[in-house]
């Protein structure tokens, strides 16, 4: 090679080295970066669990929820953390890229833990909201029986003093049992707008917990995967 050309050879090496540089200073923030999050999750995670009610299954279904929704802090945190594997580390990172691969081992199984957790807490609010939606409407209709009993027993005066308490207008045109007929009639109604209303508040609350239970499963199956990828994929921080 001739003076002239590696002359012009020189502006390319100094422009490689530069750029070398400069990915350094990048990595070394990227990393920095990592960490804070890391650490942000881990505050996270802590106040999730304070404080603790296992064996609730409405605490232990929102927990999985919340660790579910916030799992990406953590996943970003990692890749940044390994990023660039094992230049430019100083010695006090070796022991904690180790730590931290085989603690994302330890997540990817836990999240898939949380699935049959989660399918059984399901179950369990499911019938939980079935029997909380009966109560009610049992509650309601009985009132309701009642309040027909005592209108079909009460007599003419007696119905017009629960018209008048009602604030409703008598009308002189309609004898007592017709009176009688026309209020029954109403009871009978409600009722069955109660049957109505609880069966449908049920259908909404149950659709709703399977929506919320599928997108929190599927999301706890990303997460695991995602967390086992990455224990793959940091074997050169275990060696």
């Amino acid at each position: 090679m001739t003076k002239s050309n590696s002359d012009k050879f020189i502006p390319i090496v100094q422009e490689l080295q530069e750029f070398a540089f400069s990915q350094l200073g990048s990595m070394t923030i990227v990393r920095v970066l990592g960490y804070g999050l890391l650490c942000l999750a881990l505050f996270d995670i802590i106040e999730m669990f304070i404080p603790p009610n296992f064996m609730n299954p409405a605490w232990e279904f929102k927990t999985i929820g919340a660790l579910v929704e916030k799992v990406a802090v953590p996943l970003i945190g990692l890749v940044l953390v390994f990023f660039g594997e094992r230049h430019s580390r100083t010695k006090w990172e070796i022991p904690i890229l180790k730590f931290l691969s085989w603690l994302s081992l330890l997540f990817g199984i836990l999240f898939f833990l949380l699935i049959p957790l989660g399918l059984t807490n399901t179950i369990r609010l499911s019938n939980q909201n079935v029997a909380q939606v009966k109560t009610v409407s049992t509650q309601q209709i009985s009132q309701a029986e009642q309040l027909e009993q005592q209108v079909s027993q009460a007599s003419p005066e007696q119905i017009n003093r629960f018209l008048k308490s009602q604030g409703r207008k008598i009308d002189n045109n309609k004898s007592p049992q017709e009176l009688k007929e026309q209020l029954l009639s109403e009871v009978s109604k409600t009722k069955q707008q109660i049957k109505n209303q609880a069966e449908a508040t049920q259908s909404l609350r149950g659709l709703n917990l399977i929506k919320t239970s599928v997108k929190w499963n599927l999301g706890a199956v990303v997460a695991g995967t995602l967390f086992i990828s990455i224990w793959k994929g940091t074997r050169w921080a275990r060696n």
